[in-house]
């Protein structure tokens, strides 16, 4: 079967499985592995390479841990920390320990191998509970946030995962001293790397090519693991401190939107890579291990979870829904088992056992959540306040900072109203830091760089570049995603606003009106009218030209009246200075 067929066959069973899991209200890695399954060998066949698929779709899992690597800035940590070093640090080494034996004790499991699936079946869904939260508005309640930095300590302790399965799965006899050169080499490299990246960004950024910052976040990644590769590490630890060290870089936003698609298409496809090679006949032979073992997972979970929710101040019901949306086993699961096999850790046989463990526990948590979601529903309806973070005020954003974005970036320096900056030049986003303001790198036309932004929180957001196709794009993405946001923009010229007023914007400063008016009343001043007279006479060509830009607007679509192409031409000009002949400023009809 050739390359494009297959590809055909994933493509067409993800957009057709996974939203009808989704419809049920079932997680989207749910509908992968169910993808996974029914192309597989278990059911239709349609493709039987797995492992190769599986090998492939690794580097969706490199880009993941590269943008949980952006995640970890430090502001950030220290608001998550009572969750993420308490709860989440406690959860798991007591998980894993009660799981380990569980293993050792009575399944008769080896030690390496029994801590390798305590650790791994300690984890929960990342992609699961983040998404229902969202889903469910539930992000900012107390379970909300316990159960996100548990989550966020869950993923960076996949980091030291990795590297203890190497430990484990070494031998007395193997030689260091390479690796050991190797592994000086590489830390060499990402200090280095750690004072070079942002120039080097900022070099890239400033060609004003797109793809060819996109490129470069695509080789940071792809070097970045194949440094940590070449002395035995995961590729995934690489990327990871790859993201770590441009954490705090104004060009994490971008990077962050550059990365995502890729990360989504292949993180899918390693999860119906795992449906494909998961054994049915295995469920099948033997239902009743299965389920038995996926109850007592879930059981575990949830009772190790509950008191330590407790003792972090949360309430009864609080603290049963924290249990149960984490209930799970988490995707990382996968990961692990995967390079546990590679490691010879652990049998296969083991690891049949256990993806099967934790895709059945993915299926049953919505439901589970469901059942619990009874437990205090309108106690806590009220949201729990958020801890103060960096940039959480609520900031006018500011799209662009020419002189015109400048122009407004003064006033509310000057009145003291705090403003975010979004711009796609490094000189002005090094120039706005100079400051202290909030400044991203990137293209606001991004749904993830404005929420990076904070745009949910923003008051009103004043879109100021000088690019009519640009400035569309933003404005038309902000209306639909944020339909109440309050909309300020700059129009070039007519054509410009008028297509703005047609995307819902209400406040529209065309860039040459003012000034060209000031001047004009100047110079009728000059002219010997009273400065009265030149107000009023200026004023009423003010309300002229706005009706005939919405005469303009009424039949913009008849091409019999005033087409498009005649817009910024010389036709538009004798059409407008027809209309002025026919009118008078001074009070008095024309005929």
């Amino acid at each position: 079967m050739s390359l494009l067929v297959e590809a055909f066959i994933f493509l067409l069973a993800t957009i057709v499985v996974v939203p009808v899991c989704r419809k049920f209200g079932l997680s989207s890695v749910l509908g992968y592995l169910l993808v996974g399954l029914l192309i597989g060998p278990g059911v239709f066949g349609l493709v039987g390479n797995a492992t190769e698929v599986l090998h492939f779709a690794e580097f969706g899992i490199v880009l993941l841990m590269f943008l949980i690597g952006l995640e970890l800035r430090p502001h950030r940590l220290w608001t998550m920390r009572r969750f993420l070093f308490g709860l989440g640090t406690t959860q798991i080494l007591i998980t894993s320990v009660v799981i380990a034996v569980f293993c050792f004790m009575l399944l008769g499991m080896g030690t390496p191998a029994s801590i390798l699936i305590g650790f791994s079946l300690a984890l929960s869904s990342t992609a699961f509970v983040v998404q229902w939260l969202g889903e469910h508005r539930e992000f900012n309640r107390p379970h909300g946030r316990a159960a996100f930095g548990t989550l966020l300590m869950q993923d960076v302790a996949v980091i030291p995962a990795i590297a203890l399965i190497g430990i484990l799965s070494s031998k007395p006899g193997d030689s260091v001293s390479l690796n050991l050169l190797l592994l000086i080499a590489v830390v060499a490299g990402f200090v280095v790397a750690r004072f070079t990246l942002r120039p080097a960004l900022r070099f890239v950024a400033s060609t004003g090519i797109h793809e060819l910052f996109t490129a470069a976040a695509l080789t940071l990644v792809t070097g970045a693991a194949l440094a940590m590769h070449s002395i035995g590490f995961s590729m995934g630890l690489g990327a990871f401190v790859a993201g770590v060290m441009v954490a705090d870089s104004e060009y994490r936003h971008q990077l962050e939107a550059d990365v995502m698609p890729f990360k989504g298409l292949l993180v899918g496809l390693f999860f119906i890579a795992v449906g494909m090679s998961a054994n049915l006949g295995l469920l099948i032979s033997k239902p009743l291990l299965i389920v038995g073992l996926t109850v007592v997972l879930m059981v575990v979970k949830s009772l190790v979870i509950y008191p330590l929710a407790r003792l972090q101040g949360l309430r009864h019901d609080e603290a049963v829904r924290t249990g149960l949306v984490l209930s799970q086993g988490g995707e990382f699961a996968f990961i692990l088992f995967t390079i546990g096999v590679s490691a010879q850790l652990v049998d296969q046989f083991v690891v049949d056992i256990a993806v099967l463990v934790v895709t059945l526990s993915m299926a049953a948590t919505p439901f589970l959540v469901a059942l619990g979601s009874r437990f205090g529903a309108e106690k806590d309806s009220a949201p729990a306040p958020l801890e103060e973070t960096h940039g959480s005020q609520n900031s006018v954003i500011i799209v662009g900072f020419g002189p015109f974005g400048q122009t407004v970036a003064r006033i509310l320096t000057i009145l003291e109203i705090p403003f975010t900056v979004i711009e796609l030049d490094p000189k002005r986003v090094d120039f706005v830091r100079q400051f202290a303001s909030e400044t991203y790198y990137g293209n606001a036309s991004s749904l993830r760089v404005l929420l990076s932004a904070h745009i949910d929180r923003a008051p009103a957001i004043v879109v100021a570049i000088d690019d009519v196709e640009s400035s569309l794009k933003i404005v038309s993405q902000v209306s639909n995603s944020f339909p109440n946001l309050k909309i300020m923009a700059r129009a070039r010229n007519r054509f410009h606003e008028i297509k703005l007023r047609e995307l819902g914007v209400t406040s529209v400063i065309r860039e040459t009106l003012l000034s060209s008016l000031a001047l004009s009343t100047q110079l009728l001043e000059h002219l010997g009218l009273p400065q009265a007279d030149a107000a009023e006479i200026i004023q009423a060509f003010r309300e002229h030209d706005a009706q005939a830009l919405d005469n303009q607007m009424a039949v913009y679509h008849d091409k019999t009246g005033f087409p498009e192409d005649v817009f910024d031409t010389t036709q538009e000009l004798k059409e407008l200075f027809k209309e002025d002949k026919k009118t008078s400023l001074r009070g008095e009809k024309k005929t």
